[in-house]
């Protein structure tokens, strides 16, 4: 089911996706909705050739391992 939030934005932000979107033949939401799915998609998500190089180094993956296991047994501080 869909969802509807409300963005404020400056003016001058909402020109730009106003003419972006335009450039696009898309509504303005559907310009914002596909730019943030985007955004998400390559910010947090490894491709397959990262995760094939992370997965390759034998040194990282023990670390992180190690580290997991740490955590799951509550050896970790918290930094502030």
């Amino acid at each position: 089911m869909s969802k509807t939030i409300t963005l404020r934005i400056e003016d001058p932000i909402y020109d730009i996706f106003k003419k972006a979107a335009e450039g696009e033949r898309r509504t303005i939401s559907n310009f914002v909705e596909n730019a943030a799915i985007q955004y998400l998609t390559n910010e947090f998500y490894a491709s397959d050739e990262e995760m094939e190089e992370i997965l390759s180094n034998k040194q990282l993956v023990s670390s992180l391992k190690k580290g997991l296991k740490e955590a799951a047994q509550g050896k970790y501080k918290v930094v502030r």
